[in-house]
């Protein structure tokens, strides 16, 4: 009998969680919305856009690996509220700035950086304390019903912001957010685990080499690692930058958010299914399932039409989230739990890293080789990447240690 995806919110410490982290993804999908419109009506410029957006993104990418050793230090559910309230504080303060007249580029960069620290801090713990929160037994519905509902909070985010932002202007849509980091530290702060939940700490340097001799031990997880800086460095440049050019060309930009939309749907539907299909060798059908992502790719560079696209669009949705779910309970069945949290900073890492360089990348080889070929070459990659993995006998032999339903 499979296990009902809403199993788990009979856990009053999951119920705490699941909150928490779906009201900070619905924030963080208003505050970069409203970040940029703040900058747009200060001063218009590109280049100071780039400097508060860019000022975040450098804090995420330096803090992440002592996030995941903090983490693995001190109470995962007492770094969350110490982070969603140093978010909030520093989403009202820019709040406060904006309506009261008085923001300006270095001042918005300088909170940006507290934000993207708060923010790569609290990533590695949030993914760790899943484990923590229900029995083995409903560890891939957990974390199915986290991805589904973060999936949901990240799409009300973004249209809420475009709302608050054209009614209201950035600054209310700022201190709005605000209002949602708050909720997501007080919900945090319902999280009750046992003590002796952390083992002492060591000097950093020893706890970040404890946590990559962790993370290199097993070739599954490097593996994997190593697959996904090139599968995101393909989808981000993509999705993000050709996949727009394309649309330009062809069936216009509607129909491209109309893509868009359809993948997310198809993520969601992905979540539910993943909840209920729980194969044995779940990381090895979750490796499988990533040859569907150079669908999209494949469907823009040869028929670069819309209902193609949107089958594709759709399908990887489904597929990658297949993949989501089966690595993160493949890593919190496997890692002992007080490494668990450096093991996912270091494969945060490398997809903080590969997403940009694939964004960059993708402009000059597409002006160099051509859409199309560009798009084709993509797939290709996405493929080459995985199929290695699929070959790998750790990822083949790796099995379930929850019980599970059949499936």
């Amino acid at each position: 009998m499979t296990t009902p995806l809403l199993a788990p919110l009979r856990e009053a410490r999951f119920r705490a969680l699941v909150t928490g982290r779906s009201l900070a993804d619905f924030g963080n999908a208003v505050a970069p919305f409203a970040l940029a419109f703040a900058v747009v009506d200060l001063t218009g410029s590109a280049v100071d856009l780039g400097i508060v957006v860019g000022a975040r993104s450098i804090a995420n990418v330096l803090l992440l690996l002592f996030g995941g050793m903090l983490a693995d230090r001190l109470p995962r559910s007492v770094i969350l509220q110490g982070t969603e309230t140093a978010a909030a504080l520093t989403q009202g303060a820019i709040a406060a700035s904006v309506l009261c007249g008085f923001s300006s580029i270095p001042l918005l960069a300088g909170l940006g950086l507290v934000n993207g620290a708060a923010s790569a801090i609290s990533l590695p713990a949030a993914a760790s304390l899943t484990p923590l929160t229900v029995p083995s037994a409903l560890l891939t519905p957990a974390n199915a019903l986290v991805r589904l509902l973060s999936n949901t909070g990240r799409i009300a985010g973004a249209g809420l912001a475009g709302v608050l932002v054209a009614f209201a202007g950035s600054g209310w849509a700022l201190a709005g957010n605000s209002l949602l980091f708050l909720g997501a530290a007080l919900a945090y702060g319902r999280i009750r685990l046992p003590r002796g939940e952390r083992v002492p700490g060591r000097r950093p340097l020893a706890e970040l080499a404890e946590g990559w001799r962790e993370f290199r031990a097993r070739s599954w997880v490097w593996l994997v690692v190593l697959q996904f800086m090139i599968v995101n460095a393909v989808l981000s440049g993509a999705l993000r930058v050709i996949g727009p050019l394309v649309a330009d060309s062809t069936f216009g930009r509607t129909a491209w958010g109309l893509a868009l939309a359809v993948q997310t749907a198809g993520s969601l539907l992905g979540g539910v299914v993943a909840a209920h299909w729980q194969p044995r060798r779940m990381l090895f059908a979750g490796v499988a399932w990533v040859l569907a992502g150079a669908l999209p790719m494949l469907a823009l560079g040869e028929t670069p039409y819309l209902v193609p696209l949107l089958a594709a669009m759709f399908l990887s949705g489904v597929a990658l989230e297949q993949f989501a779910v089966a690595w993160d309970v493949s890593l919190q069945e496997n890692i002992p739990p007080d490494k668990l949290a450096r093991v996912y900073s270091y494969d945060m890492l490398g997809s903080f890293i590969a997403m940009p360089v694939g964004q960059i990348a993708a402009g000059p080889v597409a002006e160099h080789a051509g859409l199309s070929a560009t798009l084709l070459g993509g797939a290709a990659l996405v493929v080459a990447a995985t199929v290695p993995v699929l070959c790998s006998s750790q990822v083949r032999g790796l099995v379930r240690r929850a019980p599970v339903g059949p499936g």
